[in-house]
Order: C-alpha cells, then structure tokens, then sequence
C-alpha cells in the first residue's frame, strides 16, 4: 500500500481533459452520468488497492486536491 499522489503526473493533461470532455458529447445528462460511473468503477477495478481508493475518495472531498 502506498501513500495517493496527488501531484500532477499525467502527459498533455489538456489533451486528456478535451478527450474526457468528447467523451460526454452528444449524451443527456442521466447518459453523462452513467458514464461517468462506469468510468470511475473501471478505473477503481485497474487500482484494485482499497485503501488507495478510499484515500483517493476522501482527496476528491476536497476541492483543489489535484
């Protein structure tokens, strides 16, 4: 088990930021939703470590965190 990095670490966060940003063109705000959803339980399914997600969900409390 590690310790959450919060510091910025990923490539063209801009780039990233558009593509996430396609990702919702076109749906309702329930369809939105739902993908986002997806989105986090897939990405929390690749971390698979439990403690680092709850750290992960109590950074996302605070705004500003990343």
């Amino acid at each position: 088990m590690g310790e959450l990095n919060t510091e910025p670490a990923i490539d063209a966060p801009d780039d990233l930021y558009a593509e996430l940003l396609a990702m919702h063109e076109g749906l309702s705000k329930e369809e939105s939703d739902a993908a986002n959803a997806r989105l986090i339980l897939i990405l929390m399914n690749q971390i698979a470590d439990r403690e680092m997600l709850r750290q992960a969900m109590a950074a996302a409390r605070t705004p500003g965190t990343v």
